[in-house]
């Protein structure tokens, strides 16, 4: 230990210093924390820049353009900090300790996905500024235009999943509206003429007696779920569905959905995705076309398979989400039904197949080729559906071009 001498009236006194021999330089956190930023850049800057995220399931911002109009209007630093955040280092494990460090501290559904019971992500509810009842409201005007008014016409909505599985839900949660929501759009479409197909008693039951309706990782309905809406659609039109026992059930593990992708939580088990194919639909009796545009392409299954050796699986119905899509099943014993719908049809488009000839499904966000109504002119459907997940209605932007 250091003295040093101190003079006081000619005296001088030894004066023991007061930091220890061992103690730490002052400058040596700043260096460290120089270093710290100076490695980072590097890594940055040599780090290989992905196109594709397969934990989000999304395409990552490229490197913006670079010129006078998009520095001087800012749009070049704008594109720049989103590049800079989807590139940099280690992202996903700084998403995910983000993520859990936010659930740790009592902030669950920091991404409005709550971390539930049993393995569920689930949305927390629609805002109450949302435009369900603006989209309710363009269906009733789609209903009354000439060629559409003497069509029967369905809604049918799927539930949120936090309002049917709500005993998995954390202790604090914002209150899912469903009841409010479904008793609002029941009394506007009957008032119009528009049956409307109400799933929540029958979802409540089938979820209670230990039916999984809904995925774990993904906020679409599984297989069963959609089949438990397609029966209860049946009924409510006094037709027989075809018992479960038809379908040969596979299961393919391994499925990550959208509020997995969303939320962070890597640690989450994945869900399995189950195809119900009915054996006796072949080439010979089934036959899908899709459109896009100009462009049509022909196909003789609705399970496209290749899909599931992809980090998103539930194309495997369908090939997911297109403009136009028109399933014939010459085996069906029902006419024409169009589908106005979300990605919620899907999975039940298959059990639509097999009690209807052929089922039109239009995508409202893609179809931009002719009116709808030009379409029920041309095709004089026995029956019209519009099928979506409440929490899409609510969100969605589209359904007001319905005409």
């Amino acid at each position: 230990m250091t003295h040093y001498a101190n003079s006081k009236g000619g005296r001088h006194y030894a004066v023991e210093e007061n930091r220890p021999e061992n103690s730490v330089p002052a400058y040596i956190p700043g260096l460290l924390f120089v270093g710290f930023i100076f490695a980072m850049a590097i890594w940055f800057i040599f780090n290989p820049k992905l196109d594709y995220s397969s934990s989000e399931k999304r395409y990552l911002q490229k490197f913006p353009e670079t010129s006078f109009e998009k520095i001087s209007s800012g749009d070049f630093g704008r594109d720049f900090e989103t590049f800079f955040a989807d590139h940099f280092p280690a992202r996903n494990m700084w998403v995910g300790v983000n993520a859990y460090a936010a659930l740790y501290e009592g902030n669950n559904g920091a991404k409005d996905i709550y971390n539930c019971k049993y393995g569920y992500l689930i949305n927390k509810p629609v805002s109450e500024d949302n435009g369900i009842k603006k989209n309710i409201d363009a269906v009733v005007d789609f209903k009354n235009l000439d060629p559409v008014k003497n069509i029967p016409m369905s809604v049918m909505l799927a539930p949120s999943t936090g309002y049917v599985c709500e005993d998995v839900l954390p202790f604090i949660h914002n209150e899912y509206k469903d009841d409010e929501y479904f008793t609002d759009i029941t009394n506007t479409l009957s008032q119009n003429g528009i049956s409307f197909v109400d799933l929540r008693d029958t979802f409540k039951a089938a979820y209670k007696e230990g039916s999984q309706l809904y995925y774990r990782t993904d906020h679409h309905w599984t297989t069963r779920g959609a089949y438990t809406a397609y029966s209860r659609y049946c009924n409510s039109l006094g037709i027989i569905p075809p018992q479960e026992s038809v379908f040969s059930i596979e299961h393919y593990p391994g499925f990550y959905g959208t509020t997995y992708s969303s939320s962070g939580f890597w640690l989450t088990n994945p869900d399995e995705i189950e195809v119900w194919n009915n054996k006796a639909n072949t080439a010979d009796n089934i036959h899908v076309k899709i459109t896009e545009g100009t462009e049509t392409q022909e196909y003789d299954s609705m399970f496209f398979y290749d899909h599931l050796n992809e980090d998103d699986k539930y194309p495997v119905f369908i090939d997911g989400n297109h403009a136009y899509t028109e399933i014939t099943n010459t085996k069906a014993q029902k006419g024409t039904l169009i589908v106005i719908k979300d990605s919620f049809s899907h999975s039940m488009a298959p059990f639509l197949a097999e009690t209807y000839k052929k089922v039109i499904l239009i995508d409202m966000r893609y179809f931009k080729m002719e009116n709808v109504s030009a379409v029920v002119q041309r095709e004089n459907p026995e029956q019209l559906l519009v099928l979506y997940g409440i929490d899409n209605l609510a969100n969605d932007t589209d359904l007001v071009w319905l005409q």
